[in-house]
């Protein structure tokens, strides 16, 4: 205990750094899970989260019978798989790709251009998206009629729509997500690429069997996360790009979220709805860490 004490005050500048994230977590995280209350009663504006009635199970009873909410459920999981499936590999393969690259300002170009469509609204790409790919107007589809095909209105599509927000997701993430990757691999030992070059491996088998294997931890630890995000839909893109004609592949669970505590004011609906969310959220991340563990030695703890 003394020498604990002892390490915590040598240590006590450092930590002094930690109480702005500490304090910024406290308030704005942790303060405001208060309001998962609301799933549990028949809150009124008005009368506020006190006085408010307690309706116990009711809303999630409701929840579970609403086809509207299932619809939403489902959409929101075939999404999320598929951009675990395309999106989630493509920032490893870039940087795998880039860091082959020795001319060092082509691959400050290559860089600056992936990133910067992170640094842009979804309202702003979703235009550009809408834009591209616009039957009349669009690049995408005067180059499908330089071709002889007819014309696709990929947006009001349902069959092209989720397409469209993989591609777009892909587009918009696959530059940031390099970074952490990149990171990775400066990270790995040139000495292994050295004696995998006396043992006759080429370039892809260095891939195989140094690079891959070196950034395995950040990868799995990225996965995880993924998994854990499965549930948590992208609504800023689907707000803005998803229209009446694709409600029923495009109507996630926070567009459905949206509905009933913005448009038809059912706080605690919508409130339960996202617990409901979060509380997956929490057993994948622990599920699939726990998994991990089991067949390898990465892992968040």
């Amino acid at each position: 205990m003394t020498r604990m004490l002892t390490d915590l005050y040598r240590s006590r500048y450092l930590l002094l750094m930690l109480v702005p994230a500490l304090v910024y977590y406290a308030v704005f995280k942790y303060g405001p899970m208060y309001g998962i209350v609301i799933a549990f009663k028949d809150y009124n504006m008005i009368r506020g989260f006190a006085e408010s009635p307690w309706a116990g199970g009711k809303h999630f009873r409701m929840l579970f019978d609403m086809p509207q909410f299932w619809l939403a459920f489902r959409n929101t999981l075939l999404i999320s798989f598929y951009k675990l499936v395309f999106a989630f590999p493509a920032p490893i393969v870039l940087a795998l790709l880039l860091n082959e690259v020795r001319l060092a300002l082509f691959k400050r170009a290559v860089q600056t251009i992936t990133y910067l469509p992170h640094f842009l609204s979804w309202v702003v790409l979703g235009g550009i998206v809408t834009t591209f790919l616009s039957p009349s107007a669009g690049w995408v589809n005067a180059l499908l009629a330089a071709f002889g095909h007819q014309p696709i209105f990929f947006v009001a599509d349902a069959s092209w729509f989720r397409t469209v927000l993989v591609a777009s997701a892909i587009w918009k993430e696959i530059g940031w997500g390099t970074i952490i990757f990149l990171a990775a691999l400066a990270g790995v030992d040139p000495q292994m690429y050295e004696a995998a070059v006396l043992d006759g491996a080429n370039r892809f088998r260095q891939t195989i069997h140094v690079t891959l294997p070196a950034i395995a931890p950040v990868i799995v630890i990225m996965f995880i996360f993924a998994v854990g995000a499965v549930v948590n839909d992208d609504f800023d893109q689907i707000f803005n790009l998803y229209n009446p004609g694709v409600y029923r592949v495009a109507d996630v669970i926070s567009t459905f979220v949206y509905r009933m505590g913005l448009e038809n004011m059912m706080y605690s609906l919508s409130t339960a709805v996202n617990l409901f969310k979060n509380a997956i959220a929490f057993a994948l991340v622990i599920g699939t860490n726990t998994i991990v563990r089991r067949y390898s030695e990465y892992g968040i703890w």
